[in-house]
Formats: C-alpha cells, sequence, structure tokens
C-alpha cells in the first residue's frame, strides 16, 4: 500500500483505536501495524501531535512487566475530530468508488 495513502488515515485509525480503549503506544503501533504495516517511529509523532491538539490525554499507568506506561485517552474534542474524519473518510471513499466504476463503464 502506497505510504501516502498510509499517511492520510493514520489520525484516523489512532483515534478510532482510542474510541474503544485507552491504550499505550506501541499498543496502538502493533494493532495499526497488522493492518496497514506502518514503521513503530511513525506513530509515536502522532501521538505527540494529537496531545498538543487536544484531541488525546495521557496518564501513566504501572506495567506488570516493567517501567510504568503512558497510556492515551481520547477527549471529548478528539471524539468529535473523529466523527468529522469518518465522515471525511467514507465521503472520499464514496467519490473514489464512483471514479472507478465510471473508468469501468468506459
Amino acid at each position: 500500500m502506497s505510504i501516502q495513502l498510509k499517511k492520510g488515515v493514520l489520525d484516523l485509525c489512532v483515534l478510532s483505536k482510542l474510541s474503544y480503549k485507552d491504550s499505550y503506544g506501541y499498543d496502538i503501533y502493533q494493532t495499526i501495524d497488522n493492518i496497514l504495516g506502518i514503521s513503530e517511529s511513525t506513530i509515536y509523532p502522532i501521538l505527540r501531535k494529537m496531545v498538543k491538539e487536544g484531541y488525546l490525554t495521557t496518564y501513566l499507568k504501572e506495567s506488570p512487566e516493567g517501567p510504568a506506561r503512558k497510556y492515551f485517552k481520547i477527549t471529548r474534542f478528539g471524539k468529535k475530530h473523529l466523527e468529522n474524519l469518518k465522515n471525511d473518510w467514507i465521503t472520499f471513499v464514496r467519490n473514489v468508488e464512483s471514479l472507478l466504476v465510471e473508468e469501468r463503464e468506459l
């Protein structure tokens, strides 16, 4: 899959994952990597940006496997942004599909 296509949907993927439950960076990375195949270094700048923009908050939680982990939690503002991104995505996919259908009909 194209790197540009992946970059365009990562915010949507991160917020979507966090809309179900809070999670830490490596877990978020693994979930998205299993589906899209991304680099681990890709996810952390996105998480930092989303915290700065107010879409996420963070807190520390003890880990049985070592030091405390930083967990990310979606904010009310982040949930609203997620809904906007979902609507944009649905519109985008429909528009691209309509172009692909037109192309097949030619």
